[in-house]
């Protein structure tokens, strides 16, 4: 830089300037001394240096906001570009697992649901597209030698299948499995829903108790063994519509204690073949049972219903408990029907009717 243009070199003429300038025309005056002159002139002088300390300080502080600002935005750059290797290596990682989904081995395939399962778990924006893929693995057709015909439990149990078929069975378990491990428990605090799409699955020994849940769809599935979603909360709605019918679709022993339905709970056309158990459970939305089929025993004591309740043709055929501990202003009981060998324990509302067949219909008291 030439000496002309430095500030500096400037601001020292200006100073200079000053004091002799002020300094000269002080001393014009007899009454001023030469010593007032000087310190006035210097004063003068001074206050140009002070200013361009000022603005040099001025001048330092902007350049280094500047600074700062170009190294944040260094830092963002690099995050979103760290970010963005993250999400391509996740996206790898997905489509890889995927992939191994269709693999002949059965243990790649668990080591498949497993790699998803640990995506999810590392990237929780993947948790829903994670619980996709898992559900619609368990809704592909599968068949077993246990899941057909009418056999004892005991039975079931012992039947094997083709060497193929367990080790399916195996997959599709470990699949069930993760889905309960990747859905937040009831008591976490603002946890989020997540929705699952199980129509037309084949599951056994499906066990979500505890889970908070969005939406559900069972419609038309088959729930082998026994089911388990005591305390479940379901925030969304759910329908289990024509579960358990169909050639080797049952619905066996089925526990939903202390379950909260906040929306919809939609059992149109469900059978159980064995025990139904609702106990102390909230149906806080519509609930429809209608032309639902209870085979064994059901048990609805302690139930909390408060919108509307639908369970017309709906048929009891085993030891029927249902003391409601509220029943909403709104019930359908056309043709509710139990069997009278049977015990069957009613709400005080309600009433049997005797029919001709020698069954009876559940009907609402008079008056």
């Amino acid at each position: 830089m030439k000496l002309w243009r430095s500030p500096l070199a400037w601001t020292f003429l200006a100073s200079v300037v000053l004091l002799l300038g002020v300094g000269g025309w002080l001393l014009t005056d007899p009454a001023t001394s030469r010593s007032d002159a000087l310190k006035t002139g210097g004063l003068a002088g001074g206050a140009i240096v002070a200013l361009y300390a000022l603005w040099l300080n001025d001048r330092r502080r902007r350049v280094e906001e500047r600074r700062q600002d170009i190294e944040r935005q260094r830092h963002e750059l690099e995050s979103q570009r760290a970010e963005q290797d993250r999400e391509r290596v996740a996206d790898e990682r997905f489509a890889k697992a995927v992939e191994l989904l269709g693999h002949a081995a059965d243990q790649v395939r668990v080591g498949a649901l497993h790699a998803l399962a640990g995506l999810a778990r590392s990237r929780p924006d993947y948790t829903q597209t994670v619980l996709d893929v898992l559900c619609s693995y368990l809704r592909r057709p599968f068949e077993h030698p246990r899941y057909v015909g009418d056999l004892e439990r005991h039975e079931r149990s012992d039947t094997r299948g083709e060497p193929e078929q367990e080790q399916e069975l195996q997959v599709r378990l470990t699949a069930q499995r993760l889905l309960k491990d990747l859905l937040p428990a009831t008591d976490l605090p603002d946890a989020p829903d997540y929705h699952l799409d199980l129509t037309g699955a084949v599951l056994e020994y499906l066990d979500l108790g505890g889970r908070r849940i969005g939406g559900m769809l069972l419609r038309y599935a088959a729930l082998h063994s026994s089911t388990n979603f005591t305390g479940c909360r379901f925030t969304g709605r759910v329908y289990f519509t024509a579960a358990g019918t169909g050639r080797g679709r049952l619905i066996g022993n089925f526990r939903c204690r202390a379950a909260v339905f906040e929306s919809h709970a939609w059992f149109s056309g469900t059978h159980f073949a064995e025990l139904a158990d609702f106990a102390e459970t909230t149906f806080a939305g519509p609930t429809n049972f209608k032309d639902a089929e209870f085979a064994g025993d059901v048990v609805f004591a302690g139930v909390k219903a408060t919108d509307s309740l639908d369970l017309r043709r709906t048929r009891f055929a085993g030891q029927t408990d249902l003391r409601f501990a509220s029943l909403p202003d709104s019930v359908s009981l056309y043709n509710t029907v139990v069997l009278t060998g049977k015990e069957v324990r009613l709400p005080e509302a309600w009433e049997l009717d005797e029919l001709p067949d020698g069954d009876a219909r559940i009907v609402a008291k008079a008056g």
